[in-house]
């Protein structure tokens, strides 16, 4: 089997893993060759630094090579050249054939303008696919993935990201819960128990 890269592209420390954390550790294990991009260091949510050493603590469990950073601070994304030139230099530098990315319709700006930026990025890329978050609006995926047998290493991810697990602003719901529900009302809706979604800007099927 061919080995691929692939690059996993957040806004956030932990959005990957909520997106797609499940596939990727599905690929990892595969053998195929992860890479991260991190845009900021989710410094609103947590102290950055706190929230950098939670996202490498988390890439060890996705079974990920590297993490790119972005350098940007929280909430301070813009579409703008810079921001699509800091994305093709991290393409240029993976060869990713598959990229993972947040989807352009979301309540948060940081994941609306980077989706943005990554469909002027990624023009030449042949497979992206946007995951869903918890404030991801109006998704209605094409693609799913299932993930039954790597859900709990995708949890375990998730929780590496210590700052972050109760601070969904649900009463008393964590992102581990969360992300579970998710992944039973997807699985469901693929006709398997536990699944990702995906939008797809660009999917080859090759059989």
């Amino acid at each position: 089997m061919k080995k691929v890269n692939i690059l996993a592209i957040g806004a956030h420390p932990d959005d990957i893993e909520f997106g797609c954390g499940g596939s990727l550790i599905k690929y990892t294990r595969k053998g195929h060759r992860l890479f991260m991009l991190v845009m900021t260091g989710g410094g609103l949510g947590a102290p950055a630094d706190t929230r950098m050493a939670e996202q490498e603590a988390s890439r060890q469990v996705l079974g990920a090579e590297e993490i790119f950073w972005g350098g940007y601070a929280d909430t301070h994304l813009a579409v703008d050249v810079e921001l699509i030139k800091k994305i093709e230099d991290v393409i240029a530098a993976v060869q990713p054939e598959f990229i993972f990315c947040n989807f352009p319709d979301d309540t948060h700006q940081d994941h609306r303008h980077l989706a943005q930026a990554i469909m002027s990025a990624t023009r030449y890329i042949r497979n992206v696919l946007f995951y869903e978050g918890p404030t991801t609006q109006n998704f209605n995926p094409q693609v799913y993935i299932d993930i039954a047998d790597t859900l709990e290493a995708k949890l375990d991810a998730l929780r590496a990201h210590r700052s972050q697990v109760m601070r969904t602003n649900i009463e008393d719901l964590s992102i581990v819960e969360m992300a579970r529900s998710c992944a039973n009302f997807r699985g469901i809706q693929g006709r398997v128990k536990f699944a990702e979604a995906f939008h797809s800007l660009r999917l080859f099927i090759n059989i």
